[in-house]
């Protein structure tokens, strides 16, 4: 249990305050940390490891990577409360230069965005030829989702983000999930080029979820179940971190042949039924609420959305909408 006189203590240095400011502006790693200081990351990381102890900052690992992100709001938002009203009229030099090579990290992070992304556009492109447009399926998918404000969203194996571009802007609050470091690092470079605060990003199982029970109010799986071993287990816990009538929005596939996709791109279903969903739905606890199919190309995209009800078995009715 931290103190106030632990959050005093780390506070009182001129590069600890740097580093928070710089959290308030983004999640950084311990070596893009050092590259807007202007210090060694050794240095950097006994200042980190010292603001995490006093619960003002967080470090996740990822790969070879540490990031760091501010704390608890609890904790952190009285002290940037007490900073914003001590601050004297204007900016030191410091603040000037950490913003100005703070600018430079979010550049570098975009030009490494775009180098990927080029070098895999061909991969992304042929998927994306075998259904309707992606941005059809988006917009189907902000409907059905509806309009009102999420407190708390979780997007499951987030990839580069996308999901977290489309729906942050409903949420209070948005998290991203991803296996994958380097995904992690392209959604991290998208997020900060658009501005979008209010999510962060963490590296987890979409077994294993980084949230307490019913700690969500909607979650997503964007064409993640076809890469799932176990996509039933999958579908239960994302059910568990939702709280009561929280949703969980699935787009997948429906059920096709196409097997080079198995052996091409590393699915390993080939679609679902609504049966198959509709069953997991019940032994998750989940009552479904509507489906839509979306069809246009070789590959038939499916919505299914669904509601917590914490009671396994009970279904409400499922209204099918079709989308040619």
């Amino acid at each position: 249990m931290t103190t106030a006189l632990d959050t005093f203590r780390a506070l009182a240095d001129s590069t600890r305050l740097r580093i928070l400011a710089l959290l308030r502006a983004m999640e950084l790693s311990v070596g893009e940390l050092a590259q807007v200081l202007g210090q060694s990351q050794p240095r950097v990381s006994r200042h980190v490891k010292i603001l995490c102890d006093a619960g003002l900052a967080e470090r996740r690992k990822e790969g070879s990577w540490v990031f760091v992100a501010l704390g608890d709001a609890r904790r952190t938002g009285p002290v940037f409360d007490a900073l914003d009203t001590w601050r004297s009229e204007g900016e030191d030099h410091w603040t000037l230069a950490d913003s100005a090579r703070l600018a430079a990290v979010r550049a570098d992070r975009a030009a490494a965005a775009a180098e990927w992304f080029e070098a895999h556009a061909g991969e992304w492109d042929a998927i994306r030829s075998l259904h309707v447009a992606e941005e059809q399926v988006e917009a189907a998918m902000l409907a059905v989702l509806g309009e009102a404000r999420i407190a708390r969203l979780i997007d499951i194996g987030t990839g580069t983000g996308r999901m977290l571009e489309l729906f942050a802007p409903r949420a209070e609050r948005a998290l991203g999930i991803d296996r994958s470091s380097e995904m992690l690092r392209l959604a991290r470079a998208k997020l900060s080029e658009q501005g979008i605060a209010n999510a962060e990003l963490r590296q987890a199982d979409l077994y294993a979820l980084p949230m307490s029970d019913g700690e969500a109010d909607a979650a997503i799986l964007h064409h993640v179940l076809h890469f799932a071993q176990q996509p039933a287990a999958a579908i239960g816990e994302a059910a568990r971190v939702l709280g009561p009538g929280g949703q969980l929005l699935i787009a997948d596939f429906a059920p096709h042949e196409r097997e080079e996709l198995r052996t091409r791109e590393g699915h390993v279903r080939l679609g679902f039924s609504d049966a198959q969903m509709l069953g997991w739905f019940a032994r998750a606890g989940l009552a479904p609420v509507q489906t839509q199919t979306l069809e246009g190309g070789a590959l038939t995209v499916k919505l299914w959305l669904a509601r917590k009800t914490g009671r396994p078995g009970e279904h409400l009715p499922v209204s099918e909408v079709k989308a040619a």
